[in-house]
């Protein structure tokens, strides 16, 4: 069973707000100013894999919402499969379009819930680094959606598959008024293949 099969859980599931996801700019703002983290313009939706023709017309649904960069040859949203088989969707704008980015992370979960793929969606993640005059220049952070608990919580992967549990909890105090996050630190998974957080 892979790490991410435990988001599904076997309690009542409780209804997420993707409205919330619209409080994530000004959080934004609040986590730069603790941490000097700001956020990379990437940003993806995790979700169980779904096959058929159903699937390919939802995905071209997708891209055709998402798809405002055709003029210069821009793919609006990229498909990938980690090694867990879980499918990701990532999207990119701007680093200084933070709200472009959580239009279109909202948009594709919004999407897959109407056309009844809620059941699939297990997590949306978007990405910051550290400041580059900072002890932090170049680190990954991510903030994490759990769709299943309606909350969030912060990812600081460092490397050999370890993470920064100090920094987490720092970020957790920076955006306790901004964002609902995800009090049970059991939940706190780590996504080391989200192709948000794999660089530039």
């Amino acid at each position: 069973m892979g790490f991410l099969d435990a988001l599904f859980g076997r309690r009542k599931q409780i209804q997420p707000n993707l409205d919330d996801w619209f409080a994530l700019p000004s959080a934004a703002l609040e986590l730069q100013a603790a941490t000097g983290f700001t956020p990379t313009g990437r940003g993806a939706v995790c979700f169980t894999g779904v096959e058929g023709g159903q699937f390919a017309r939802l995905k071209q649904e997708i891209r055709e919402l998402l798809d405002t960069d055709t003029a210069e040859g821009g793919e609006p949203v990229e498909y990938s499969q980690d090694r867990y088989g879980y499918t990701w969707l990532q999207v990119e704008q701007p680093p200084d379009d933070l709200p472009g980015l959580v239009n279109d992370l909202h948009t594709i979960n919004s999407t897959l819930q109407d056309h009844g793929w809620g059941p699939q969606l297990l997590c949306s993640l978007v990405g910051f680094t550290g400041a580059e005059d900072s002890d932090e220049a170049g680190r990954p952070l991510g903030l994490v959606y759990l769709y299943k608990r309606g909350t969030f919580y912060p990812f600081a992967p460092r490397q050999a598959d370890r993470r920064d549990n100090a920094l987490e909890l720092r970020v957790q105090g920076a955006l306790e008024h901004e964002l609902p996050l995800e009090a049970d630190l059991s939940r706190w998974y780590p996504l080391w293949n989200s192709p948000a957080l794999s660089g530039p």
